[in-house]
């Protein structure tokens, strides 16, 4: 029987899941309240949010998407819903797991993507999004940038011919 609390918590849930980025399931056991309010500090500077709730009720406000993380919502199960960026939250969330020596991640969504618990970890091993901004650009200037090169080597030798005519002739 549904009472009130529960139609709530589903809509908040629902809320939550339509505009979040990416979402992660942790087991959270082996941490304390004092644990969790000190995580979900940290969290909030990222604009992220860690939410523990039963799973029935997150598997109704995940709607379509509860039938890919079946597997993943057994036990006690927490969810961290990223909204501005999809992986600094998860690095603060995996850098509180380890300090605190308890808690492990599950696995979760990425937009429509399924992530499992060694695809989690592996994207929170990647550097910040600025650092792949920066690379990428690199990568995209590196054809142009050699591209001058070659064009200009011959007009270089040029020049450097006719100096050295100079010299000699000086």
């Amino acid at each position: 029987m549904a009472t009130q609390k529960k139609i709530d918590t589903i809509t908040a849930l629902s809320e939550k899941t339509a505009k979040a980025k990416s979402i992660v399931l942790a087991d959270y056991r082996g941490l304390k309240h004092k644990q969790l309010e000190e995580l979900r500090k940290a969290l909030k500077k990222s604009d992220a949010e860690f939410t523990v709730t039963k799973n029935t009720l997150l598997k109704r406000a995940l709607g379509e998407k509860a039938a890919l993380l079946e597997t993943q919502l057994k036990n006690a199960t927490g969810a961290l819903f990223a909204y501005a960026d999809e992986v600094a939250p998860l690095k603060e969330l995996l850098k509180f797991f380890k300090s605190a020596g308890a808690g492990t991640t599950k696995g979760g969504l990425l937009g429509n993507s399924v992530l499992g618990e060694v695809d989690v970890t592996r994207l929170a091993a990647l550097p910040p999004r600025m650092t792949l901004l920066a690379q990428l650009t690199g990568q995209l200037n590196a054809p142009v940038q050699s591209l001058h090169y070659a064009l200009s080597w011959n007009i270089n030798k040029l020049v450097w011919a006719l100096s050295a005519v100079k010299e000699k002739k000086g």
